[in-house]
C-alpha cells in the first residue's frame, strides 16, 4: 500500500516515533488488501484447476497404455503358441518354448541332473557351496570387491574381460565343459537369433561375467580358475543366507552343513529378514551374478532394469524355478521373475557340447552393443 505524506500523522509516544493513518486511507487500505487477497485466491484456484487438468491428462495417458497392453494380450491370446510381454508397454513376441532354443539333442529332463550319478566334482562344488556360504563370508565379501568412491582392482575393456576368460571353465556345471565364453555366445546368439531386444542379446554375452573374480580371488574364498579349482564362490545354485535354507536346493543333504543353520536368528524361514522385505533386500550367495551386477551398476551401464535382474539372479533356481521365498518377496517381484524365468531358458538350454561358436566372428557386433549401453571403453572392475 503506498503511503502519501498528506494522509500521515506523525507523533510521539513515550520518545518514540509512531504513524497514525487517516481515516480515509485506512478504508483504502483495507480495500487495497481485500483486491490483494482476491487476486492470490486466483492464483490458487487457477493452480488447482491446472493440477486437475494434469492429473486428467496423466490418466489418459494411463488409459492408452493399458489399452494399448489390452491389444497386444488380445493379439496373444489368438496366438497360443506364443506369449506377450510388454516392455515400456510395447509388446514383442518372446517364445518361450524350448525347442526354438535348444540346439542339443537331448530332453528338457536331461539338463540339470543331480543325483548320486552327478560327477563328483560338482557334488564337491555343492558341498562347499553349503559349507562356506554365510552372512559373514558375504559381507566380507562386499568389503572386497567395493566400488564405492571409485574403487575397483582393475580397469579393462570387455574385449580384456572376455580374454580373461578364455579359458574358463565351470566345476560347477553338470551340462557343459566348454570354456565359459563359448556358453555366453551361445545364450547371446540364441537371445539374437529369437528376435528379443538388443538390450537382451547383450546380457546374453555379459550374465556370466563375474566369474573374473578369479583374478583377485583365493582358493580360501572359493574362486580360483581351473575345472580342479575351488570355484564355490563363482558359480552354482545361489541361495538366500540369514534365513533357513530351503530343502528345494540341490544336494538338500548338505544344508546342515552350513554355521548360519545353527544360529536361532538365522535359522528360522524369515531369518534376519522382514516378511515381504522385497528381492532387493535379500542377500544371495555371494558369486559372479551378484559381482557382475555391482560391475554394470558401477560402470553407469543404461542395460535397462529387467536386464540387471537377469544378471543379478539368474543364479538362485531355488527362487525363480521352484519358487522359494515368496514370504519374502513383494507383489511387484512377481514381474521381475518372469523375466528371469525367461531369460534363464536361454541361459540352461542352449548349453550344447557340439555349438562351438568363433568369438573373433561374433565378438564385434556385441561390443558395438556395449558401446550402445555405456560398456564401451575401459570399465571398472
Amino acid at each position: 500500500v503506498k503511503v502519501t505524506p498528506t494522509s500521515v500523522n506523525l507523533r510521539v509516544i513515550k520518545g518514540r516515533r509512531s504513524l497514525t493513518t487517516s481515516q480515509p486511507q485506512a478504508t483504502a487500505r483495507r480495500s487495497e488488501s481485500t483486491h490483494l487477497l482476491t487476486r492470490a485466491l486466483n492464483v490458487v484456484m487457477s493452480a488447482m484447476a491446472s493440477t486437475r487438468a494434469a492429473d486428467e491428462d496423466l490418466e489418459g495417458q494411463r488409459a492408452s497404455k493399458l489399452a494399448r497392453f489390452d491389444e497386444a494380450s488380445s493379439s496373444a491370446a489368438e496366438t497360443p503358441e506364443s506369449r506377450f510381454v510388454v516392455e515400456n508397454y510395447h509388446a514383442y513376441d518372446m517364445k518361450p518354448d524350448t525347442t526354438s532354443v535348444k540346439t542339443a539333442d537331448k530332453d528338457d529332463e536331461e539338463f540339470r541332473v543331480y543325483d548320486e550319478e552327478t560327477s563328483p566334482r560338482v557334488r564337491e562344488h555343492y558341498r562347499q557351496m553349503r559349507l562356506n556360504h554365510t552372512v559373514e563370508f558375504y559381507e566380507r565379501m562386499e568389503v572386497k570387491y567395493d566400488f564405492s568412491k571409485g574403487q575397483c582392482r582393475r580397469r579393462m575393456t570387455l574385449t580384456q574381460a572376455f580374454k580373461e576368460l578364455e579359458d574358463y571353465v565351470d566345476a560347477s556345471d553338470p551340462d557343459l565343459d566348454l570354456p565359459n565364453l563359448v556358453h555366453l555366445l551361445q545364450t547371446a546368439e540364441a537371445i539374437r537369433k529369437d528376435g528379443h531386444p538388443d538390450w537382451m542379446q547383450l546380457v546374453g554375452l555379459v550374465h556370466d561375467i563375474g566369474k573374473i573374480m578369479f583374478l583377485w580371488g583365493s582358493r580360501e574364498e572359493g574362486q580360483e580358475s581351473g575345472a580342479d579349482g575351488q570355484q564355490w564362490s563363482l558359480g552354482g545354485d545361489t541361495f538366500v543366507v540369514g534365513c533357513q535354507i530351503p530343502d528345494s536346493v540341490v544336494f538338500p543333504q548338505f544344508n546342515d552343513l552350513n554355521p548360519d543353520m545353527a544360529n536361532p536368528k538365522l535359522n528360522t524361514a524369515n531369518g534376519m529378514y522382514e516378511e515381504h522385505c522385497g528381492l532387493d533386500a535379500l542377500k544371495f550367495a555371494w558369486g559372479h551374478d551378484e559381482y557382475a551386477y555391482r560391475m554394470l551398476a558401477a560402470n553407469d551401464t543404461t542395460i535397462p532394469q529387467a536386464g540387471l535382474d537377469m544378471v543379478r539372479y539368474h543364479s538362485a533356481y531355488p527362487m525363480h524355478d521352484k519358487g522359494a521365498y515368496k514370504h519374502l518377496l513383494r507383489p511387484e517381484d512377481e514381474e521381475r521373475l518372469e523375466w528371469i524365468t525367461i531369460f534363464n531358458k536361454y541361459d540352461l538350454y542352449t548349453k550344447d557340447q557340439e555349438n562351438m561358436l568363433d568369438p573373433k566372428e561374433l565378438l564385434p557386433y556385441y561390443l558395438e552393443l556395449a558401446d550402445k549401453y555405456g560398456l564401451g571403453g575401459e570399465l571398472r572392475w
